[in-house]
């Protein structure tokens, strides 16, 4: 593939800013098209489909971000020279050509095509039909960012594939796929990892769990809780499981103030046997499948464990593996619980909210993976390469 040298790169960023911010009146009209005919049905998914300015200052914040960041092309991972005399040198490169697919969220085709712009890999957008008037214009302003600076415009492009046409081209693409995102819910990974024929990187579902240990301190727990139920429903990384040591002391007075309160946030409760005893008149756990659920909604379970060896044990068993937080002054049980939970962030005192590129330091996200390989967490700019190894010799053979 063609590296493309930074100050190009950079200019094609700069110009996307510039374009972005003048074709805003005309971005907010294609996105009030598509607000008018989604069905409502999915608050979660209307939530992301909202673009306003606000959003849009949020794009081009995520440009200038990902311009004022180091080419993460061509790095020196390792130089040697070996007894042989031989020169190995293993540099990072770019993946190729990576696929991107994402319901709603127009700003994923801005922050996916930024990262992986920069990285010098072309992307691939197969976005939702729900989403595809504020889509077009947004590859509109990236086809003009890319030619204002003597680039092709396949260097990011939309695909416009129905479903049997999209999973057709998973199984036998038409050009060559490196790497294949997923960004979306369990049927959408699902229905990716069956057809692909290449590496798929998932971008996992929600499912986070919150430990309550008997020594939390109280106002610290309903802070936390609250942030990560009710900030934002739709975000992957809101909490959906509340597991409450039933040791913690005034257990009942504290279940039925955090009832209160969640209560006047509109927020649906739905109990396990355990916290039933304390608040008979929630709704009860009728199938144990709920565990596993992600609600996306203005909903929380509540659970009683008997200790943070319970606690750990359910979340590696039900979470989806995105993030983990116990709430404890113990900072030794801390370490425990953020060691053994199997999540890609785990956190001690703090909202589950946090587990986004911007929010951790990376930068804007292509996704949050929830894969061990290559990478786990925020996929920021710098792990949107992969590496290679540069071998010089002298007529060098083996023997």
């Amino acid at each position: 593939m063609k590296l493309i040298k930074t100050d190009i790169k950079n200019k094609v960023l700069q110009s996307m800013i510039n374009i972005l911010d003048r074709e805003r009146d005309a971005i907010l009209e294609a996105n009030q098209k598509d607000l008018k005919a989604f069905m409502k049905e999915d608050q979660a998914l209307y939530d992301r489909l909202i673009v306003n300015n606000v959003k849009i200052d949020g794009m081009i914040q995520a440009i200038k971000e990902v311009k004022a960041q180091d080419d993460p092309v061509g790095k020196v991972i390792s130089d040697l020279t070996l007894d042989s005399g031989l020169k190995v040198t293993n540099k990072t490169a770019p993946f190729g050509t990576i696929l991107i697919i994402y319901e709603s969220r127009p700003d994923v085709t801005i922050e996916a095509a930024v990262l992986a712009f920069k990285a010098n890999n072309k992307i691939l957008l197969k976005g939702g039909k729900e989403a595809i008037n504020s889509n077009l214009i947004l590859e509109h302003c990236w086809h003009e960012a890319l030619e204002e600076n003597g680039l092709s415009k396949n260097w990011i492009r939309l695909l416009h594939l129905n479903r049997e046409a999209t999973q057709e081209f998973l199984k036998n693409p038409t050009e060559k796929l490196d790497l294949i995102v997923p960004r979306g819910g369990e049927r959408l990974i699902k229905f990716v990892k069956d057809n692909a024929s290449c590496a798929v990187l998932v971008s996992g579902r929600g499912n986070n769990f919150l430990y309550v240990a008997k020594d939390a301190d109280w106002l610290k727990t309903v802070k936390v809780i609250v942030n990560a139920k009710t900030d934002k429903i739709s975000g992957c990384n809101a909490l959906d499981k509340v597991l409450i040591d039933k040791n913690i002391p005034n257990y009942g007075a504290k279940l039925k103030e955090l009832q209160t309160i969640l209560h006047k946030l509109n927020v649906e409760l739905v109990v396990d046997d355990g916290i039933d005893k304390i608040l008979p008149q929630e709704a009860q756990i009728l199938d144990d499948a709920i565990w596993h659920e992600e609600f996306l909604a203005l909903k929380l379970l509540l659970g009683e464990v008997e200790d943070e060896d319970t606690a750990i044990e359910m979340i590696n068993t039900y979470s989806g593996g995105h993030s983990a937080a116990i709430l404890t002054e113990n900072t030794s049980l801390a370490k425990k619980f953020m060691e053994q939970v199997d999540s890609a962030a785990v956190y001690h005192n703090a909202s589950t909210r946090f587990t986004d590129g911007g929010q951790m330091g990376v930068g804007a996200e292509l996704a949050i993976s929830t894969d061990k390989l290559h990478h786990r967490g925020p996929l920021g700019l710098k792990q949107l390469v992969t590496n290679k190894y540069y071998v010089f010799g002298d007529g060098h053979v083996r023997v």
